[in-house]
């Protein structure tokens, strides 16, 4: 199950295809980020790493 980079809460098949990078890595989930701003989070997260 896919996990969030930043958290380490497990998300779903559906969410990880949606949110992830282009290395299938998850750098933010409804867990740790606010829902409105999930892309916006990840993006500045894999930005930063």
């Amino acid at each position: 199950m896919p996990t969030c980079e930043h958290c380490e809460a497990h998300v779903s098949e559906r969410f990880a295809r949606v949110f992830s990078d282009k290395r299938g890595r998850i750098h933010a989930c409804p867990n740790c980020s606010a829902n409105a701003g999930i892309a916006e989070v990840a993006k500045e997260r894999a930005h930063d790493a």
